[in-house]
Parts: C-alpha cells; structure tokens; sequence
C-alpha cells in the first residue's frame, strides 16, 4: 500500500506576478524548483495565506534567479501580486517506508531567495 505526503514545499513565497490571458499554471523561479524537487508540469497546490484560497495548478519553470512566482490563467483571479503563498507537492511513500519520510521545506525570503539555514 501507498500513503500519499508531502513530498516538498516553498513555504511563504511571495507572489510576484499574475498573467490573466496565459492557459494556466504558476511559474516558478527554476532555481527554487530544483531546491524542492519540483519538475516542469508537475501538480501543485499553492496555498494563499493572504485569502485562505487553495487552489491546484501545474508548473512552468521559471527563469533562474528571478525569484519569479507568477500565478497565470483562471488562478490569476485568486491571487494578487506581493500575496504570500506555500507551494506544495506530493509524492506516494510505501506505508513502511511512511514514518521515515522527510520532506523537502524550501524557506524563502521577501524575494523568494532561498534563506540559508
């Protein structure tokens, strides 16, 4: 059996931009995509802490450095730029293998540069 986690997130990133005509999606800075193990296309959640909305989307990689968190398409509606947000993505664990799991948590700063620990 498989238990679905949390396989990683960008806690408390800073919306950068919103793009209303694009299809969809959230575009992510690539260098903080690789810091929490998100690829382009995969599914994330992205959690409003501004409006309590929570919405799923897919990712479009972003340029590196940037610090780009830009919410695109019908989402565009629920978010608002300098928005705070967590970004989150899941993964299937083996239930035996559930309690030993250690998600990714990617800390970021006001402009989504990654904090040094």
């Amino acid at each position: 059996m498989f238990v679905e986690m949390l396989k990683s997130k960008i806690h408390r990133a800073t919306v950068t931009g919103k793009h209303l005509e694009y299809e969809g999606s959230i575009t992510i800075d690539s260098m903080l995509m690789e810091a929490a193990d998100i690829v382009e296309n995969e599914k994330v959640h992205v959690l409003n802490l501004n409006n309590g909305v929570r919405l799923e989307t897919y990712v479009i990689t972003g340029k590196r450095g940037s610090g780009e968190i830009c919410i695109n398409g019908a989402a565009a509606r629920l978010a608002e730029k300098n928005d705070m947000v967590i970004i989150v993505s899941y993964g299937f664990v083996e239930k035996g293998q559930s309690l030993r799991h250690k998600p990714i948590v990617v800390k970021v700063d006001g402009k989504n540069r990654i904090k040094v620990k």
